[in-house]
């Protein structure tokens, strides 16, 4: 084998059609394109989710409920995770984020009562369930809403 020798594999350089370029490239007349309908015109295609004039799927199928724009998304920590903060240390979101517990990109914090506390914290977050403001005063911490 020499370099003057070496051709690249059959198929592997293949040139584009050069359509509508007479009836003697086999590719004229229509262009491959076929005839007539939609796609054998020139111009736009049509739309995303165009069937056709037939009803879309995207209004056949039933909606439900709403989307509310207002709604509130809260990252949630369990009392349960708190257990790994010191006696007395003072517990705010900010705090949270650094230690990796939250994503401080919502509407805030919200402390939930999975599990047992029992180290005694201030703990300052957006929202408490009930059943966690009753467990960090029951460790003798606080509660506080920011």
């Amino acid at each position: 084998m020499e370099l003057n020798t070496i051709k690249p594999p059959r198929g592997a350089r293949k040139k584009p059609k050069r359509v509508g370029r007479g009836r003697g490239s086999g590719h004229g007349k229509t262009a491959c394109r076929g005839s007539k309908g939609q796609r054998a015109r020139s111009g736009p295609k049509s739309s995303r989710g165009f069937e056709g004039g037939q009803m879309p799927l995207q209004r056949r199928v039933p909606k439900r409920g709403f989307a509310n724009i207002f709604r509130k998304e809260y990252e949630v920590v369990n009392v349960e995770r708190l257990n790994a903060f010191e006696k007395d240390a003072e517990v705010t979101p900010e705090v949270l984020g650094d230690k990796g517990m939250v994503r401080l990109n919502r509407d805030g914090v919200k402390i939930l009562g999975g599990g047992d506390l029992k180290v005694p914290l201030t703990v300052r977050a957006h929202v408490f369930s009930k059943s966690a403001r009753q467990k960090i005063e029951a460790a003798g911490g606080k509660a506080e809403v920011v």
